[in-house]
């Protein structure tokens, strides 16, 4: 996956971010802005093997995605730790922090349905939002965050073309996005739960799969 950063100064776990909405998702036809992207079984780059990942912004630019299936050895209370907040409840210390994508694992995005008005927020689609600011994370502490949101630290990140290219070398698959599997699914459960919206039993899935 490329390093380039196509959201130059989205937030950091521990600072205020920028904005992502300075740059909305393209409506242009091809774009895969509020798509899930399965990666495939034979795709073995230890970032990214057995991931579904949203991609929260996909222009000629390039692509950002964040991976919602691999929780990291860390929990919420770490992270608030660091912005010197306080949970309110156990609950709300030990949920879990995901890792979003190999890009700037330090700058904190938090995926929500929508509700709130934060400083930083990306609407990626009607039903999900992306915000990178601390006021968001401030109200999760507190215990009045919206509804089903979670933290990822880093993203990953395409430059222009590149997506297209691993999409056509069968490294991903891509589908409409459906809310259940970003925010109800177990993260353990999330990969599969995206092939299934597919009709498709990953466990059944031939590694060596090609273009029809």
């Amino acid at each position: 996956m490329a390093e380039k950063d196509p959201a130059e100064g989205a937030a950091p776990a521990a600072q205020e971010g920028a904005d992502l909405s300075e740059t909305p998702a393209s409506e242009e036809s091809g774009s895969l802005t509020n798509y899930l992207l399965i990666a495939m079984p034979q795709l073995t780059d230890p970032n990214f093997a057995q991931t579904v990942a949203l991609i929260c912004e996909h222009t000629d630019k390039g692509a950002l995605g964040i991976v919602l299936n691999k929780p990291l050895p860390m929990k919420l209370s770490d992270v608030l730790s660091q912005m010197k907040l306080e949970p309110s409840s156990e609950r709300i210390a030990t949920q879990p922090v995901l890792r979003g994508g190999p890009v700037h694992t330090d700058r904190g995005f938090v995926l929500h349905r929508p509700g709130g008005q934060w400083d930083h927020t990306h609407k990626v689609s009607d039903t999900i939002q992306v915000t990178t600011s601390r006021d968001v994370l401030a109200a999760m502490a507190r215990g009045e965050g919206p509804s089903d949101a979670f933290i990822a630290l880093g993203y990953a990140g395409w430059e222009s073309g590149q997506l297209e290219r691993e999409l056509k070398d069968n490294a991903w698959v891509a589908v409409a996005v459906d809310p259940r599997v970003v925010f109800e699914l177990p993260f353990e459960q999330r990969w599969a739960g995206a092939w299934r919206l597919l009709g498709v039993d990953v466990e059944r899935l031939s590694p060596e799969t090609g273009h029809a």
